[in-house]
């Protein structure tokens, strides 16, 4: 099940973040990247105003990105997206906006409180996926010089 996240709403129940931070966005995108890759799943992160133009640049395979164009807010955004939804039931909406909980129950979504999410997102890893446990020291090696070149 994918999960659509209220963005602005999860930051205010994670330890060591804070929405006075200019860069409290970008910090959870690389933490909920971090966790969809981990877990497998896919995502959607929709945050109120801000960062124009942000969300596609920061968006990649696991996670898709998104601002609320004013005078929308996140909220609005997720709203339509659980009405347009063609299986809303396979959704996991991540959220403690009652308000919003309770629209996503409504058609069947399944709601997770923002500070359960947030303790998820901070466990770490009990064991490396079977895939990644079996790579060969040329592939670790020619992923350290990737990653370092990234940089």
């Amino acid at each position: 099940m994918p999960y659509l996240i209220d963005g602005h709403n999860l930051i205010g129940q994670m330890p060591g973040l804070s929405l006075a931070d200019p860069n409290d966005e970008r910090q959870l995108v690389e933490l909920l990247r971090a966790f969809l890759v981990r877990t497998g799943k896919k995502g959607t992160v929709i945050f109120d105003k801000g960062q124009p133009g942000g969300g596609p640049r920061w968006s990649n395979n696991v996670l898709e990105v998104r601002f609320a164009a004013m005078p929308k807010t996140a909220d609005d955004v997720i709203r339509e997206r659980l009405l347009s939804e063609k299986n809303p039931r396979g959704l996991i909406v991540v959220t403690a906006d009652q308000a919003l909980a309770t629209a996503a129950r409504r058609v069947r979504a399944t709601v997770t409180p923002s500070s359960d999410f947030a303790q998820q997102l901070q466990l770490k890893p009990t064991r490396l996926r079977k895939k990644e446990a079996n790579l060969t020291a040329e592939e670790i090696e020619a992923w350290e010089k990737e990653f370092k070149r990234s940089r």
